[in-house]
């Protein structure tokens, strides 16, 4: 069986893995694509469930050899993608696929899986509140910090590319509309 692809994209700050994480809970269908990096593991995460850390060398092998269905170096030296046969495992579960991803490789998703896709943007209610979500993490250098929300910016562009839109002002509100979009697309 050839599932059905759900992108959930957003700067980061936003809340796309939080409504992802209840979009799982929600849809037992659904199961999330680990994505790949070449960062740090933060001390909360775990390899193969959160991401597949990668050395660069490593990530930079799979490039070449054709293993990914999307890659973006996020920020310099910053590597993420989708790994081919990550979707193909899910796939042949008999699920349908979830993404949590920044906004490129969520547009290079869409545009590779067409309709087979449901792309969902979740944006901030402004570069404001992002910046204090960034802030109570307490996970990034002052300098990433900054990076982060410069790039913030530039990334609330995308949502023009998105299936839907959803504003994450108030987040039971937030997964209620985002559990309906899922919901309907899915046609439950």
């Amino acid at each position: 069986m050839k599932g059905k692809l759900i992108i959930v994209s957003a700067p980061s700050g936003a809340g796309k893995t939080t409504i992802v994480k209840h979009l799982l809970s929600s849809f037992p269908m659904l199961e999330f694509s680990v994505s790949a990096t070449n960062r740090e593991k933060r001390a909360t995460e775990q390899d193969g469930l959160d991401y597949f850390f990668l050395t660069t060398e490593n990530f930079k092998e799979k490039i070449h050899d054709n293993a990914f269905v999307e890659w973006e170096e996020v920020y310099p030296g910053r590597f993420y993608g989708t790994l081919k046969d990550e979707i193909q495992r899910i796939w042949d579960q008999g699920k349908h696929v979830i993404f949590d991803v920044d906004v490129v490789g969520g547009n290079n998703l869409k545009k590779m899986y067409g309709n087979a896709a449901l792309s969902i943007f979740i944006k901030p209610p402004s570069i404001d509140v992002l910046k204090e979500r960034l802030s109570k993490r307490a996970t990034e250098t002052e300098a990433s910090f900054n990076i982060r929300v410069s790039k913030a910016s530039e990334e609330l562009d995308y949502e023009k590319f998105a299936d839907f839109v959803v504003v994450n002002d108030d987040l039971s509100k937030a997964v209620a509309e985002t559990n309906n979009l899922v919901s309907n697309f899915l046609h439950i």
